[in-house]
């Protein structure tokens, strides 16, 4: 399986970003899917995260409230809407699936991992 995030760029303080991460190479229908984030010289860390059929999802704290992920089976896609955006939500997003059941914040439980999409905050 293949991922490749999409949607990232330049905004303001304040505005908003629709992050997309499509699946080739296979399916995944089946699995929970995930986005992280990552800065120069830090850990990546947990965003938001969905199951498989998407009835329950993850978020981390620092999201919560702001950021809604969804998925499309369909079109094997992930979503990422971002509002309200902060400078420190600055980093390379990235997408992953894990075959774990539930909405997992577990950087361990994924297995594949994509290509990351670069979201720049301006204040």
């Amino acid at each position: 399986v293949q991922l490749q995030a999409s949607g990232g760029g330049l905004v303001q303080e304040g505005g908003s970003l629709r992050l997309s991460c499509a699946a080739s190479g296979g399916t995944v229908r089946s699995f929970t899917l995930g986005w992280f984030r990552q800065v120069p010289g830090k850990e990546r860390e947990f965003v938001a995260a969905i199951t498989w059929n998407g009835d329950s999802t993850s978020y981390a704290d620092s999201v919560k409230g702001r950021f809604t992920i969804a998925r499309d089976n369909a079109k094997s896609t992930v979503y990422l809407q971002m509002n309200s955006l902060k400078p420190e939500d600055t980093a390379a997003y990235v997408c992953a699936t894990s075959r774990h059941s539930s909405a997992t914040t577990l950087r361990a439980n994924y297995q594949y991992w994509g290509k990351g999409t670069l979201v720049t905050v301006s204040s």
